[in-house]
């Protein structure tokens, strides 16, 4: 009698790596679906531009002519203004929202392809063989997913409470301004100019919240002048003085080191406006020919480093465990000194292609 022959069970690091290719090649379909998106997207809001345009035109010849030109057709060209104008919004918007899905995705991808480059072959990445982080209960890439979701929860939340709270608003005030057009033009009148106020006010919320989600001045210009930007807007938005240094030869840095940065910075003046009570705030941007130090220092109130790192490994946030695993990828290192009443010092160092 032929004995079966025994299969070797594989192990959990083994499964999650499976898992992970499998993940890998679904955000590659993903990414090349979104693609196809956004091509479409991009030509549809170029042909609604070109709507409003010739909209826009036709409404400021009837203003010229406003004596002569009949009600019916004044109401008329306002109404086609203002339907290809949320036509146009909301193609804008969700092409904003494709292309930040796509770059999320993108470092997703990113993301997964370095644990895999670093864990097949056995090859650990600081784990156990249950491939789970030092002093972590769940894998890295979990936690990296988790991380992801949260912030996009955050944006989705930001999105609802701003400008789409904002564009409700528009719609419940043009209403009254049609309303109130046969009867009393001089009221609609000052509801328009009130509508044109909000909603100057609104475009730059809009402005300063794609700024926050990828300012595109980061591609274009680089670390430096963005960081400079942001610590401005930083300090108009939330009255704390924020002063940028620069130690060595500005230059530009691989794209991942820059974002990298950015985000780590962006996210630590985040949590100087929410939790540090500083009146203060001192970014350093270190550069050397191989590596990049950013210094965040505040005079705040000041934590227990220990029990806010234990915090951060038990939640689902981008916070300190997750930073530290970004850095960790890089072969980077995150230093934190802070005490109760005693400010904070966060330095995050990366090395740079020589």
């Amino acid at each position: 009698m032929t004995k079966p022959t025994a299969t070797r069970e594989e192990s959990p690091l083994e499964l999650l790596l499976e898992d992970s290719r499998k993940e890998f090649e679904q955000v590659q379909r993903e990414l090349k679906e979104i693609d196809i998106l956004i091509q479409q997207s991009t030509g549809e809001v170029e042909k609604l531009a070109r709507r409003h345009a010739r909209a826009t035109n036709h409404l400021r010849h009837i203003q010229t002519n406003l004596a002569t030109v009949p009600r019916d057709d004044i109401r008329e060209a306002y109404d086609a203004v203002h339907d290809v104008q949320q036509r146009l919004f909301t193609m804008r918007g969700q092409l904003e929202k494709l292309q930040s899905d796509q770059k999320n995705m993108e470092r997703y991808m990113t993301l997964l392809r370095r644990f895999l480059e670093a864990t097949d072959g056995a090859v650990g990445l600081a784990a156990d063989p249950a491939g789970k982080a030092a002093g972590s209960e769940e894998p890295v890439v979990v936690r990296l997913v988790g991380a992801l979701e949260a912030e996009r929860r955050r944006l989705s939340r930001a999105m609802h409470d701003g400008p789409a709270q904002s564009m409700t608003n528009f719609i419940l005030q043009t209403e009254i301004c049609q309303r109130l057009f046969d009867g009393d033009a001089e009221q609609a009148q000052a509801e328009l100019a009130g509508l044109k106020g909000a909603a100057t006010d609104t475009f730059q919320r809009i402005r300063d919240f794609i700024f926050e989600l990828r300012p595109m001045m980061l591609d274009d210009l680089g670390l430096v002048p963005t960081l400079r930007r942001y610590a401005e807007n930083f300090r108009n938005k939330n009255n704390i003085p924020a002063e940028v240094t620069i130690v060595g030869k500005e230059k530009r840095l691989e794209p991942y080191v820059e974002v990298t940065i950015f985000r780590i910075v962006q996210e630590l003046l985040n949590n100087v406006r929410d939790h540090a009570q500083a009146s203060q705030v001192r970014i350093t941007i270190e550069l050397e020919d191989d590596w990049v130090q950013a210094t965040v220092d505040d005079n705040g109130a000041g934590f227990n480093v220990e029990e806010a790192l234990s915090s951060a490994r038990q939640r689902q946030t981008v916070g300190f465990s997750t930073m530290q695993e970004r850095i960790d990828m890089l072969g980077g290192t995150l230093e934190i000194n802070s005490d109760p009443g005693q400010g904070t010092h966060i330095a995050v160092s990366i090395p740079t292609a020589s």
